[in-house]
C-alpha cells in the first residue's frame, strides 16, 4: 500500500445489468489514476444464483468468471470473463492494484435437490431446536454442468454445508441444520450464533472444503492476477479460516496481497477479537466510524463532533483500519440502509481522506451518483480531496477537536512532497473560527479554501498560527495560496 494510497469501491448495488462494468472500468482507468485512486475493489466476478441480475453475492460457480453459459448467460452482470481480465491489465497498467471480492460464506442455485436429515433452529435464538428432526428437500447439489469440469472437477453435496434455510419438500423457508453438523462456534455472537446468514451454509470445518477454497483461491489470484481482497460477510465465517487462507495466498503468489473484510458491527471490541484472531492477516473497514458519520448526519448539529472518532478501529488500531463513508449495503434500499445524509458527505470524506490514520475507500455510489435513488454524483467535491490528499496531506497532524459543533485539524507538511501541508476545519451548527498551528515554514503565507466554501483568504502570523474559519454546515479546507508571502 502506497504513502496515501486511496482505494475504490467501483460499483453500487443498483447498476444496470448491462454487462458492461468492465469496459467502463478499462476505459476509467486512466482518470482513476490522475485523480488519485490507487487500487479498486471490484464486484465479485463469478457466476451468481440470478445469473445477468446477480450483484455477485448469490455465488453459484466461483471458477464462473463470465465464462460459461450458466444461469441462462455466459456473461455476469458486469461483462465477460475476457473484458474482466482486460479491465484489471487496464488497471495495472495505471499502476493501480486491484482487489477482487471474495464471497465464500454460502453458496446458492444448486443445480439438484437432496434428502437431508436436519432440524428447524430459532431465527432469533440460533441455539434453540424448534420441532422433530426430519427429511428436508435441501438445494445442496452443485455439479455445474456448464463448466463440464474445466478448472476443477470438484462438485459440492450436503455434507458440505452446515445447513439451509428452504426445504423444497414442504416449501418451507426456515433455518435448518443438517444431521451430524453443529454451526461453526468461531462466529459472531449476535442471535447467539450467527454462522448462518443466507443459502446453503459452508462448513468450514469440512476439509474438504478448506481444501478445495484454497485451491481456488490459488488459482483465482493467479488467473485475474489479483493484489488482494475484500473479504464478505467474515463475521458468519470461522474467524481463523481466513488467517491460513491468506498465508497460503501469500505463499502460492508470492506477493504481499492485501486483504480487507466486512465486519458489519458497532462494537470496535469485536473488530479488534477477529484482527487478533488473524494474527492481522485480514485489516477491517471502520463500521462504527461509518455509523458515527451517519449519526452525525442525521442529528443536525446535535451532535458531539469531539467524539466523532470514539469507539472507532480508527482511533484504537488505525493500520487495520480501512475508513469509508458508505457502500452498497449501506445505499438506499438495501438491509443494511444507513445513509450517511448527503449535506455531511464532504466533512465526512474530509475526515477519512485528509487524516493520516485509516486506509480511505471512496464509494462508487458517492462519485458517479445512484441514478435509481436520485443520488447525485459529488465527484466534484471528491476530487478536490482526493488532489489534497495526493499533494498537501503529509507531514505531523495536530487536531483541534475543542468544540461541540466545529473541529479542525492541521498537517504540517514534509520536504519530499512541495507545499504540502493543510488545515481543515469542519462545523455542523453555526461555523467558527480555530487558532492552529501549521508550522512556521509557513509564516507570512497566504492560505485559502480549495472547497471555495470560505471566500477570504487568511494569513500565518510568524508564529505559525492562522485563524482558520468555516461556515454553517461545511467544511473548509485550507492550502497555500501560490505566490503570497
Amino acid at each position: 500500500m502506497e504513502i496515501n494510497g486511496t482505494m475504490m469501491q467501483y460499483f453500487e448495488w443498483d447498476l444496470p445489468a448491462d454487462k458492461t462494468l468492465w469496459k467502463q472500468l478499462a476505459e476509467d482507468a486512466p482518470k482513476l489514476k490522475k485523480a488519485g485512486i490507487s487500487a479498486v475493489w471490484m464486484p465479485p466476478a463469478y457466476k451468481g444464483a440470478s445469473g445477468v441480475q446477480d450483484v455477485g453475492y448469490s455465488v453459484y460457480d466461483l471458477y464462473d468468471l463470465g465464462e460459461f453459459n450458466q444461469k441462462g448467460t455466459v456473461a455476469t452482470k458486469y461483462g465477460t470473463k475476457e473484458e474482466y481480465l482486460s479491465s484489471i491489465k487496464a488497471l495495472h497498467k495505471q499502476g493501480i492494484s486491484v482487489y477482487a471480492d471474495i464471497v465464500l460464506n454460502h453458496k446458492i442455485g444448486a443445480d439438484e435437490v437432496e434428502e437431508v436429515s436436519a432440524q428447524e433452529f430459532n431465527e432469533i435464538s440460533r441455539a434453540q431446536m424448534i420441532g422433530e428432526q426430519r427429511t428436508i428437500g435441501a438445494w445442496t447439489k452443485f455439479t455445474f454442468p456448464g463448466r463440464g469440469g474445466k478448472y476443477s472437477d470438484f462438485t459440492w453435496n450436503w455434507k458440505h454445508f452446515d445447513g439451509i434455510d428452504w426445504d423444497q419438500d414442504r416449501a418451507k423457508k426456515s433455518i435448518f441444520c443438517f444431521e451430524g453438523k453443529t454451526w461453526d462456534q468461531n462466529v459472531d455472537v449476535e442471535f447467539g450464533n450467527y454462522d448462518y446468514l443466507m443459502g446453503a451454509d459452508v462448513d468450514f470445518s469440512n476439509q474438504e472444503v478448506r481444501e478445495e477454497l484454497t485451491r481456488w483461491g490459488k488459482w483465482y489470484t493467479k488467473e485475474a492476477d489479483l493484489d488482494g481482497y475484500r473479504l464478505d460477510a467474515v463475521k458468519h465465517i470461522d474467524k481463523y479460516f481466513y488467517k491460513d487462507w491468506m498465508r497460503a495466498m501469500k505463499e502460492d503468489s508470492g506477493k504481499d496481497l492485501f486483504a480487507v473484510g466486512e465486519y458489519w458491527h458497532w462494537d470496535v471490541n469485536q473488530l479488534q477479537d477477529y484482527i487478533a484472531a488473524t494474527e492481522g492477516e485480514v485489516k477491517l473497514f471502520d463500521v462504527p466510524l461509518h455509523f458515527n458519520f451517519h449519526n452525525c448526519s442525521k442529528a443536525h448539529g446535535n451532535y458531539d463532533l469531539r467524539t466523532i472518532f470514539d469507539g472507532t478501529l480508527t482511533k484504537v488500531n488505525p493500520i487495520c483500519s480501512v475508513t469509508f463513508v458508505d457502500n452498497h449495503d449501506s445505499q438506499p434500499g438495501q438491509a443494511l440502509f444507513s445513509w450517511v445524509e448527503d449535506w455531511f458527505k464532504p466533512m465526512a470524506y474530509a475526515m477519512i481522506l485528509l487524516r493520516q490514520e485509516g486506509y480511505p475507500c471512496v464509494f462508487y455510489g458517492d462519485y458517479k451518483g445512484i441514478p435509481s435513488e436520485r443520488v447525485k454524483s459529488m465527484k466534484t467535491v471528491i476530487d478536490k480531496l482526493l488532489k489534497v490528499r495526493k499533494q498537501k496531506a503529509y507531514g505531523p497532524q495536530h487536531d483541534y477537536f475543542d468544540d461541540y459543533n466545529c473541529i479542525g485539524w492541521t498537517r504540517e507538511g514534509d520536504d519530499e512532497h512541495k507545499d504540502s501541508g493543510l488545515a481543515v476545519v469542519l462545523s455542523d451548527g453555526t461555523g467558527g473560527t480555530k487558532h492552529m498551528y501549521i508550522g512556521k515554514q509557513f509564516a507570512g503565507c497566504h492560505f485559502s479554501d480549495i472547497l471555495g466554501n470560505a471566500k477570504y483568504n487568511i494569513k500565518i502570523d510568524e508564529d505559525g498560527f492562522g485563524d482558520f474559519y468555516v461556515n454553517r454546515d461545511s467544511v473548509a479546507v485550507w492550502v497555500r495560496k501560490e505566490n503570497k508571502r
